[in-house]
């Protein structure tokens, strides 16, 4: 049996897009499958920054009763401390929505504890028999650790956050990004004034 000319140019056209097809799909695969694999870092690496905030809102009621036991400490540093622990641990995200807004408001939350916090170690340090106590010496040293700990958590997950969000925004990537819904993730940024040096006063 013999095939035309122009069944011969139908079955190569046929077979060209064909072939074009199979390989835009397997891309595509590929890509989907790369792009939940680095979406699935950055998950990994928020649940790691939320267990370690998490850690220092335990400290603190331990920290809060240590430092009540103290004569005339200050009630209103103690009950900023409370509110500001309360209204942080209250503020939860899923990482499927870290969005610059909702990563926005879980910032200003730990910020304000931050603050909080700082305020009653400038307070304690008027009470010299409440810093010597060891219960106290190990909450502080515990929420130093912490401290520590966060910012090493916050900035391996800017950087898992950066690789996802680069390889978001690649050709061909940003296509079969757009059609399988991923999108942004947003990034821990510095406390706001923090580029400005403090003045000191003596």
């Amino acid at each position: 049996m013999k095939i035309s000319t122009g069944g011969i140019v139908a079955i190569s056209i046929f077979g060209i897009i064909f072939l074009l097809v199979l390989i835009g799909v397997l891309t595509g695969v590929s890509t989907y499958n790369k792009l939940v694999s680095r979406e699935e870092t950055v998950n990994t690496q928020w649940a790691n920054v939320q267990n370690v905030y998490q850690r220092r809102a335990d400290l603190i009621p331990n920290l809060v009763a240590t430092v009540k036991g103290a004569a005339n400490f200050e009630t209103s540093t103690l009950t900023a401390v409370i509110e500001a622990r309360a209204k942080a641990t209250s503020v939860n995200i899923n990482p499927k929505n870290l969005d610059a807004a909702s990563l926005q408001k879980f910032q200003e939350a730990q910020d304000g504890l931050s603050s909080a916090l700082s305020r009653l170690m400038v307070v304690v340090e008027k009470y010299p028999e409440l810093k010597a106590t060891q219960n106290f010496s190990e909450l502080q040293a515990q929420l130093e650790g912490t401290e520590n700990r966060i910012t090493v958590e916050r900035r391996t997950f800017n950087e898992a956050a950066q690789a996802y969000n680069t390889y978001l925004r690649t050709f061909p990537t940003n296509i079969f990004a757009g059609m399988f819904g991923f999108s942004k993730k947003a990034y821990f940024e510095a406390q706001k004034g923090s580029e400005t040096a403090p003045k000191v006063q003596f």
